[in-house]
């Protein structure tokens, strides 16, 4: 789990818990008022600002794909920091 910021659109930024991260998406436990057809942009501590889509959602949870996966360097890192 990693505490980070979103944002559609215009949108002002918010703090979400970003869960089961891989290096292709995430799902993010609550974003009231989300909309399918608007890129997410993403800004993970530590990293540049992503953007990702909006793939499903379900109750409170949103699955999110990135445009563009993340490396796997990227990914071996972002999960060292959520295991220290």
């Amino acid at each position: 789990m990693l505490i980070c910021e979103v944002r559609q659109g215009s949108r002002p930024w918010r703090l979400v818990r970003l869960e089961d991260l891989s290096p292709e998406g995430f799902r993010i436990a609550w974003l009231p008022d989300v909309q399918a057809h608007v890129p997410l942009r993403i800004r993970i501590p530590g990293l540049q600002m992503l953007t990702a889509e909006v793939r499903w959602t379900k109750g409170d949870g949103v699955g999110c794909a990135f445009t563009a996966p993340l490396h796997v360097a990227v990914f071996e890192h972002l999960v060292r920091q959520r295991s220290d």
